[in-house]
C-alpha cells in the first residue's frame, strides 16, 4: 500500500482517510487498490470495531479521476463477460461493523456510491453531493442500485438522470444524508458516534447489522428463521456471557469481540 489511504485506529475506531487531497480525492489506479486493501485490512483487525470514512482536504472524493482514470474502477482478472462483481466496499463487500461516512466537502460519483455503502453519512455544512456520469455520457451503476434503496424514486432520479448537484441541506431533506453539521464540527459528531457503537457487544452488532441486511431481501418466515439462528451464535460468544454478568453485577462490560 502507499499513503492514498491512511488507516488510523484509535481505541477500537479506525479512521479511513482518502489522501489526494490535491486531485479532490478522485480515486485512480492506486488510490483504488489501496481503498480496496484498507477496507480488507479493517474487515479483519480484531481490534476495528468501527470506521470513519472521510477525505484530506477540501474534498471528500470527486469521483473518477478523469486525467489519470486507468484502473479507477479496478482491475480485475477474468474473461469479457465473467468479472467479479462484489470487487469492492461499495459494490457490496460483506462487512458488518458499523460504517459512517463523514462527509467533508465534494462527494461525487465514486464519492458518493462509497459514502451510501455505509451506515451512516454525516455532512459538513459545506458538502455537496451528486452522480456527474450521465454529463460525461456513461451510466452511473452501482450508485444506481444503492441510491433508489435510501430515498425516493423521485430524488434519486433527480440526482442520477440530471447529473447535477446538490448541497447538504438538500440531501438531508431527501433522506441521503442523516445528519448536516457544522463544518468544523464534523469529525468530533462522527466520532462521537462512534463512540456510541464501541459501547455495544462488537459481535453483536455485527450479527444484528447482518441480519437487517440480508433479510431485506427474504422472505417473513425465511427472516424469522435467519434471525433466530443468529441470535444462537451470537448467544454462544464470550461476550454474551460477559454482557449478562456484567448487567447482574451493576458494572461496564469489558468487550472482547469473542
Amino acid at each position: 500500500m502507499t499513503d492514498t489511504v491512511l488507516y488510523e485506529l484509535s481505541g477500537h475506531v479506525a479512521t479511513i482517510t482518502l489522501n489526494r487531497p490535491k486531485s479532490l480525492n478522485a480515486i485512480n489506479g492506486e488510490l483504488r487498490q489501496d481503498l480496496n486493501a484498507t477496507w480488507d485490512r479493517f474487515r479483519g483487525d480484531n481490534d476495528a470495531w468501527v470506521a470513519i470514512i472521510t477525505g484530506a482536504g477540501r474534498a471528500f472524493c470527486a469521483g473518477a479521476d478523469m486525467r489519470d482514470g486507468e484502473g479507477s474502477v479496478g482491475v480485475f482478472e477474468g474473461t469479457f463477460w465473467e468479472k467479479p462483481t462484489i470487487n469492492s466496499f461499495e459494490s457490496g463487500l460483506e462487512l458488518f461493523k458499523p460504517t459512517i461516512a463523514a462527509v467533508n466537502g465534494h462527494c461525487l460519483g465514486y464519492g458518493l456510491t462509497g459514502a451510501l455503502a455505509c451506515d451512516f453519512l454525516i455532512a459538513s455544512d459545506q458538502a455537496t453531493f451528486g452522480f456527474p456520469e450521465v454529463r460525461l455520457g456513461v451510466p452511473t451503476i452501482v450508485g444506481a442500485i444503492r441510491l433508489p434503496r435510501r430515498v425516493e424514486w423521485a430524488d434519486a432520479m433527480e440526482l442520477l438522470l440530471t447529473g447535477e448537484r446538490i448541497d447538504a441541506e438538500r440531501a438531508r431533506e431527501m433522506g441521503l444524508v442523516w445528519r448536516v453539521v457544522p463544518h468544523d464540527d464534523l469529525m468530533d459528531e462522527a466520532q462521537a458516534l462512534a463512540e456510541r457503537l464501541v459501547a455495544s457487544a462488537p459481535l453483536a452488532v455485527r450479527a444484528t447489522k447482518e441480519v437487517a441486511a440480508r433479510t431485506r431481501t427474504m422472505s417473513w418466515v425465511e427472516a424469522v428463521r435467519f434471525g433466530e439462528t443468529m441470535r444462537i451464535v451470537a448467544g454462544d460468544t464470550e461476550d454474551a456471557v460477559e454482557g449478562m454478568a456484567a448487567a447482574a453485577e451493576g458494572r461496564p462490560p469489558d468487550w472482547q469481540a469473542r
